[in-house]
């Protein structure tokens, strides 16, 4: 039997010819869905999207420019930049960042603290595909490991850079400052374009105080870059440019000599040019490596600076407060003279204390510590200086009012900053009425006016305001702000305008010379038994080729009860009496002013008084021997 056919050839056919047309329609449609995209794209938005297209094919960056250097008076490089090699990951082409962190680890060893600063940096890059370091200064060996294993670290680069150095260490880790690593709190109130490509400012000293100046303006690189923000090629640079180098009055052999005078001790020298406020030396005592914070410092390290009980940070030159003890008693009697409370004529009789009228409280004269309870005899301003008469000033201070006391010594810089170009400089304290009613809720006392006439009470004051304030003296009443800055190589970004030329008002010629020749007594007048010689003259009075004008200080730094005797075995090492001395010289035509601090070291005459002289035969004997030779060649010619 034959098999019937189900098959109906045109119902297929038909069938296959609407699917094609279908199909046909689809792919026309989808086609001019596509051209009218394109016509978009390529006629009516052309321009938007070429410009868009030219930012992600080029970028431009930073280049950081060159910190200024730093050199002192005579040319010396204090400051300098250094070549480096830093490690660095990018984070988008690290991949696994944990593993890849173990895997440097296991190369370099990284610390926990080094790790745990390379995560806040990483959050706080500024854009992607930015290489962020993880480690500074590498060795050769470090570079050489990495080279070995390069192929296992994709996105870990080695980057030359160059970041401060300070060849002196600890020389001069105060007066110059340091740079330090820009933190989350200096991102804040920088300038992001400025410091755009820039990892370290100055947050010390001069470093600090010329920022604007060092840092230089920051330059720019357009190159061109692949869609994973990887640099292909260079095409235009603005080059950056350069901080301005800067010329301080720091003399290097003096700082260094004074440093070696100070020795092992805590304290402070600062010295002046009397004639133009030039700082010449500044030296605080303990010091630290300022490099340790640029290199790398470990937390324990870190801690240990911190926390360490003689303060090696703490700059004592410009921050350290102490009363000034008897090298006040200068500005003592030249307001007693201005207030009419004294003549230099006048004589009291000093007892060895003194008693104001209706009290019982004695003040006692230093004498009297010595075993000497019978004072100085009969006493007038110019004794008064150079044998540091306590009873004498204790007179002086409880006859003039406070404020009016207060008002004239403020002219010497005490109780506010007196450097023209130091940075986070102290205040000190000159306490007046109008302060003891702010701070304490008192009223101002007589013998609160006792105690500051001697530099004790509430008074505090600075190395550094001590050095201008014999200054004053060596100037004979003119004021010459002391300064860092002596030149620079370009104009400075900061206004150092200098000020206006002062004077102390209220005293005559005559009035500062007969107080200059108190002070040379302090240090010459020798030989006449113990009431009649200087204090500092059997310390550096005996063998001196110049006149030097002086004064000693000792102060107190706990209080001695009535009726109790000092013995400074007895107390802790850091309560013990400060050890101060300023002078200037030559003394008719000076050439440097000092103020030395010994910390905790005692007796100023016998402590501080040869440290001084050591500073000053530094400075001033080699001058006076310059000048006798071209007298000497200047007479030999006929000149």
């Amino acid at each position: 039997m034959a098999q019937a056919s189900f098959s109906d050839k045109s119902e297929e056919q038909r069938r296959y010819s609407l699917r094609i047309y279908f199909i046909g329609g689809v792919m026309l449609l989808l086609f001019g869905v596509l051209m009218a995209r394109l016509v978009h794209l390529q006629i009516l938005e052309h321009e938007r999207f070429q410009t868009r297209s030219e930012q992600n094919r080029i970028q431009v960056q930073p280049v950081a420019p060159r910190r200024g250097l730093i050199y002192d008076r005579n040319g010396v490089l204090l400051a300098d930049n250094r070549p480096i090699h830093n490690l660095a990951v990018v984070k988008e082409l690290a991949g696994d960042m944990p593993r890849m962190i173990e895997r440097l680890d296991g190369f370099l060893d990284l610390g926990e603290a080094e790790i745990s600063e390379f995560d806040k940096r990483l959050k706080r890059r500024r854009r992607p595909y930015e290489a962020v370091v993880i480690r500074s200064h590498l060795t050769e060996d470090e570079r050489a490991v990495l080279a070995v294993h390069r192929h296992e670290l994709p996105g870990v680069e080695i980057l030359s850079d160059s970041v401060r150095h300070y060849p002196f260490i600890e020389l001069l880790a105060h007066p110059l400052g340091s740079v330090r690593r820009i933190n989350e709190a200096d991102l804040e109130r920088l300038d992001p374009v400025m410091y755009a490509g820039t990892e370290f400012m100055g947050k010390l000293g001069v470093e600090k105080f010329y920022e604007s100046s060092l840092h230089g303006r920051v330059g720019y690189q357009q190159v061109e870059v692949d869609v994973h923000g990887r640099i292909r090629k260079e095409l235009d640079v603005d080059h950056p440019v350069a901080g301005i180098d800067l010329t301080l009055h720091l003399d290097l052999d003096l700082q260094v000599v004074a440093d070696a005078a100070l020795g092992a001790r805590r304290g402070s020298i600062v010295a002046l040019d009397p004639r133009t406020g030039g700082v010449l030396a500044m030296v605080s005592k303990p010091s630290y490596d300022p490099n340790k914070f640029i290199t790398g410092i470990s937390g324990e390290e870190y801690n240990a600076l911190l926390m360490a009980r003689n303060r090696p940070m703490f700059n004592r030159a410009i921050n350290g407060r102490y009363a000034p003890g008897s090298t006040f008693k200068m500005a003592v009697g030249l307001a007693a003279l201005t207030s009419g409370a004294t003549t230099w004529e006048e004589t009291i009789y000093d007892r060895g204390f003194f008693r104001l009228p209706g009290q019982r409280r004695i003040y006692r004269d230093w004498s009297w510590q010595r075993g000497n309870s019978g004072g100085q005899g009969s006493v007038d301003l110019n004794r008064a200086i150079y044998r540091s008469s306590n009873t004498y000033f204790y007179t002086m201070a409880s006859r003039m009012k406070i404020d009016r006391f207060a008002g004239f010594v403020s002219q010497f810089g005490f109780g506010r900053p007196v450097g023209l170009d130091i940075a986070d400089e102290s205040t000190g304290l000159l306490p007046d009425s109008a302060w003891k009613r702010k701070v304490r809720n008192e009223i101002w006392y007589p013998g609160d006016s006792v105690n500051l006439g001697i530099g004790q009470g509430s008074m505090l004051v600075t190395p550094l305001q001590l050095a201008s304030y014999v200054n004053v003296i060596a100037n004979r009443g003119r004021i010459v702000a002391p300064r860092m800055l002596r030149d620079s190589s370009r104009a400075l970004e900061e206004d150092l305008a200098t000020p206006k030329s002062l004077s102390i008002v209220g005293l005559s010629p005559e009035d500062w010379e007969k107080m200059v020749d108190a002070m040379e007594n302090v240090v010459h007048r020798g030989n006449l038994g113990y009431r009649q010689s200087g204090t500092a003259f059997p310390y550096i009075g005996q063998d001196i080729s110049y006149r030097m004008a002086g004064k000693s200080g000792t102060a107190q730094v706990v209080e001695i009860k009535q009726g109790t005797t000092y013995d400074e075995k007895e107390l802790d090492e850091y309560n013990r009496k400060h050890a101060w001395f300023v002078a200037f010289a030559p003394a008719d035509d000076p050439l440097i002013s000092v103020a030395v601090l010994v910390e905790n070291g005692g007796g100023g005459s016998g402590v501080a008084a040869p440290v001084a002289r050591e500073v000053i035969d530094a400075w001033v004997l080699p001058r006076m021997l310059a000048a006798a030779r071209r007298a000497s060649i200047a007479q030999g010619t006929g000149e």
